[in-house]
This record gives structure tokens, C-alpha cells and sequence, in this order.
């Protein structure tokens, strides 16, 4: 693992853009501003980013989230941030001119908690510390990281712009490649069985399943 120290840190970089998307800053979206700028750093790329070289995957949304965004400019809107929903907070960051296969994952250290106690101890509570300490703590006290290998295509989950398909069975229309062949017939994640939600047919059957009689 390479051995990276900090520059200094300075929150006032990021305060205004973070004060617009909630009302006070955490603990957690200091994480996510420290591990963008160390992504960054390591892999030699100026952030926060004007174009869409850098992808990212956040294991957790969140605040946690909103501080990766602002600290390397990937978002959902760019198409250049994915949820990858592991409920951790950590994120893989893709190089995709050099590496599409592969990528940074980085995490905090399990003891930064204890150590924020330790480094800010008239701090009036374990939150207000760890907002003072995870600003102050090197890199390599507050983070690890290692290189991991991609299971999933980043390029098919970009996609190809201006690509629709119509599902076969309810009519809607696909985008960014989503769609799913079953028995010779195109149809949208939800119509082959993917689905994230009940139809409000299938809701009312179920009611109705429920219903003594």
C-alpha cells in the first residue's frame, strides 16, 4: 500500500457547496471529502473534475455521499457516481482513461473513532470530535486503501448516449441499455422480473389474497 500524507485539509474549500445541500456538517461527509481528495492524489487526477474521467461507487448514500460528490464533482446527474448500496461507508474510485477495469477502494480505519476521542478530548462530545479529528488526522491514520478488481463493466453501466429500446410487454421506454431478453421478447427490468415495486393490480390482488373471508 503506498504511504500518503495529507496536505492540509481545509473544509472552507468545500463549506458553501456542502451548506447548500443540508444544514450542518458532519462528521461523515468530512469522510467522504478526505477519501475524493486521496482518490484523487493517488490517482493523479485534478479534482474536483470539469470532465467525466473519474467514476465513482459509494457503498452507502447519504451524507457520507454528498462529501465524495463535492470533493471530486462525479454525481448522479453526471452519470459518473453509482450506489452500491453495502451499507459501508466506503467507495471505489474508477480511473476510466487508464484503468476501467480496476479500481481504488477506500475505507476508514475501524479505531478513528477512539482516536478522534483521543486527539480532541475537551471536545463536548464523541460527534463534535470526530468532526475536529477526521479534519486533522493524516491519510494514513484515517483511511485505508487498496487496488481491487472490478466484477461489473463500468462502460456498460455508462452506456451509450442516445440508445432506446420499447419493452415488449408494458410499453415503456428503456434507456442507457437496460433492457432484459426473456423468451425472445425485449422487456424492462420490471416486466422480467426484477422488479423494485408491486403494480397496483398486483398490490390490490394481494390485499384481496389477505382479506378473511
Amino acid at each position: 500500500m503506498q504511504t500518503v500524507r495529507a496536505e492540509m485539509f481545509s473544509l472552507d474549500r468545500y463549506r458553501d457547496r456542502l451548506l447548500q445541500l443540508h444544514d450542518h456538517i458532519c462528521p461523515r461527509q468530512i469522510l467522504g471529502l478526505r477519501m475524493g481528495e486521496l482518490a484523487g492524489r493517488l490517482l493523479n487526477i485534478s479534482l474536483p473534475q470539469k470532465d467525466k474521467r473519474l467514476f465513482v461507487f459509494v457503498e452507502t448514500d447519504g451524507c457520507f455521499a454528498d462529501g465524495v460528490m463535492v470533493a471530486t464533482g462525479c454525481s448522479l446527474g453526471h452519470r459518473t457516481l453509482r450506489l452500491m448500496d453495502q451499507g459501508k461507508v466506503a467507495a471505489t474510485f474508477v480511473d476510466t482513461r487508464s484503468d476501467p477495469y480496476g479500481g481504488l477502494r477506500i475505507w476508514p480505519r475501524p479505531t478513528i473513532r477512539q482516536q478522534a476521542r483521543a486527539l480532541c478530548p475537551d471536545l463536548s462530545s464523541r460527534w463534535h470530535a470526530q468532526l475536529e479529528a477526521y479534519q486533522r488526522m493524516p491519510d494514513d491514520e484515517l483511511l485505508a486503501w487498496a487496488r481491487v478488481e472490478l466484477v461489473v463493466s463500468v462502460k456498460a453501466l455508462i452506456s451509450r448516449p442516445g440508445v432506446r429500446a420499447t419493452c415488449d410487454r408494458c410499453g415503456e421506454e428503456i434507456i442507457n441499455e437496460r433492457e432484459r431478453w426473456v423468451d425472445g421478447m425485449r422487456l424492462c427490468a420490471h416486466c422480467a422480473g426484477e422488479a423494485y415495486f408491486a403494480s397496483p393490480i398486483q398490490r390490490a390482488e394481494s390485499a384481496e389474497a389477505q382479506t378473511p373471508a
